[in-house]
């Protein structure tokens, strides 16, 4: 069996990957300042990942909004499936952002222990997740002649 490599176009636009360009960046931030809190027990990690995750949450939310808008109006009918899975993965990076802010809004030692690290992991893996969807452009498709 060959496998033909094709390049399809990004169904999102440019601003739609800067808005994206803030969680993909603020998340591993986070998750880095989690793990130097937990390497050195300086409050003032916890607090910068406490920010960083809102300041993610903030963008991601505006990214889901734009991405819900690109994909009931937007012009890409053949990315749809594509957009459903983005659209799920940008709302489940959202949702869980949320939860890691309400986490990391608890005190000290206990906003980075087991959960937080976990949601901060899984934020980071979402947002690179969603990047790839958004914006990777080669599609593979196996030759059955």
């Amino acid at each position: 069996m060959d496998a033909i490599v094709t390049r399809s176009r990004s169904f999102a636009n440019p601003l739609h990957a800067i808005l994206l360009a803030f969680p993909v960046a603020l998340f591993p931030a986070a998750l880095l300042a989690d793990l130097a809190y937990l390497e050195t027990a300086e409050i003032q990690w916890a607090n910068f990942a406490s920010w960083l995750i809102a300041g993610a949450d903030l963008f991601a939310g505006i990214v889901l909004a734009s991405a819900l808008l690109a994909f009931f109006f937007g012009r890409a009918r053949h990315a749809r499936t594509r957009g459903i899975f983005y659209l799920v993965l940008v709302f489940a990076m959202f949702v869980v952002g949320v939860v890691n802010a309400f986490q990391h809004a608890r005190d000290g030692w206990h906003s980075v222990q087991t959960a937080g690290l976990l949601m901060s992991v899984a934020c980071t893996i979402l947002a690179f997740a969603a990047a790839f969807i958004a914006y990777s452009t080669i599609t593979y498709t196996e030759d059955r002649a």
